[in-house]
């Protein structure tokens, strides 16, 4: 297991051993319990997450969950502002900032504005890749 997952690991199990199962609103089940805190089950359970997907992030396997995945575990968890930050850093939402999207500019070809201008007297658009409107061209109908 690498280091970063190892600490997620630990920093999880050492969460969920920190959470009352009745404050967490679990009803008691009778059953013994061996480890405290809430179970994995629960802690999946009050997530939203299948058991598989949260053991499977308890053992640090290399699984990046989403941001509401990591913001449902917080909550069930019961963590603070703090002990959230640290989770996502640790699954490593925290670390890397958004990088700010770019959009390309769209050109239109010499070529098509000879066509356009080919079409005299019709009225023309040209839509770009994200169905924008590039040129415009508005004749008069019915002059």
């Amino acid at each position: 297991m690498a280091g970063n997952n190892r600490e997620l690991a630990d920093f999880l199990r050492r969460a969920r051993s920190q959470c009352d199962p009745a404050h967490a609103g679990l009803p008691a089940d009778g059953r013994v319990r061996r480890v405290p805190g809430l179970r994995r089950e629960e802690v999946a359970l009050l997530a939203g997450v299948s058991t598989d997907y949260y053991a499977r992030l308890e053992q640090g396997r290399r699984i990046v969950p989403s941001p509401a995945v990591v913001d449902a575990l917080g909550r069930a968890l019961e963590l603070d502002a703090a002990g959230r930050a640290h989770l996502a850093d640790l699954i490593g939402l925290g670390s890397a900032s958004p990088r700010p999207r770019t959009r390309e500019v769209q050109r239109v070809r010499p070529g098509l504005h000879q066509l356009l201008d080919a079409l005299d007297g019709e009225p023309a658009l040209l839509l770009g890749r994200r169905m924008d409107v590039l040129v415009p061209r508005q004749e008069t109908l019915g002059a």
